[in-house]
């Protein structure tokens, strides 16, 4: 059983931060599926090195209980590069503060689940609370490279 997740995704580039990597999110249609696309060219330079899509669960970035939930699934299709999957909760106060997992972005569309408890904390000592789940973002993240990645249907499961 899942429950689809209502989203809209933002940009955010590693100019916050002062670096240069460039890049945007788009909606268009990916191989046949209306989706949400994160492309671009991630640089080192200036202290640089991220491109992310992200989202907030709810209005304010406000918690979402999930704790009837295992975990999030989504629908990802990219360019066969390595990518971050990270959630933050209301519990976290830095930015650099995260649970995530690694994953390779596949070349055709397929539905890839991160499991609550199998979330790797960044940078924190606090253990993850489904109740207090608040943003998600997929980063491209830590080297140069080409980045295209696309998803549709995000959902808990």
């Amino acid at each position: 059983m899942t429950k689809d997740i209502e989203l809209e995704w933002e940009y955010v580039p590693d100019g916050v931060m002062g670096g240069v990597s460039r890049g945007q999110i788009s909606k268009e249609a990916v191989l046949g599926h209306q989706a949400t696309r994160l492309t671009g060219e991630v640089s080192l330079d200036n202290n640089g090195g991220f491109l992310q899509m992200a989202f907030d669960f709810a209005p304010g970035g406000g918690p979402v209980d999930a704790s009837g939930w295992s975990g999030i699934e989504m629908d990802v299709c990219g360019n066969a590069e390595s990518y971050d999957f990270r959630l933050r909760t209301t519990d976290l106060s830095k930015p650099w503060q995260s649970y995530r997992a690694a994953f390779t972005a596949p070349q055709a569309w397929t539905s890839l689940r991160f499991a609550f408890d199998t979330l790797e904390r960044h940078r924190t000592d606090a253990p993850f609370d489904p109740k207090a789940v608040r943003r998600l973002g997929l980063v491209a993240v830590g080297r140069v490279f080409t980045v295209d990645i696309a998803v549709r249907n995000v959902r808990f499961f």
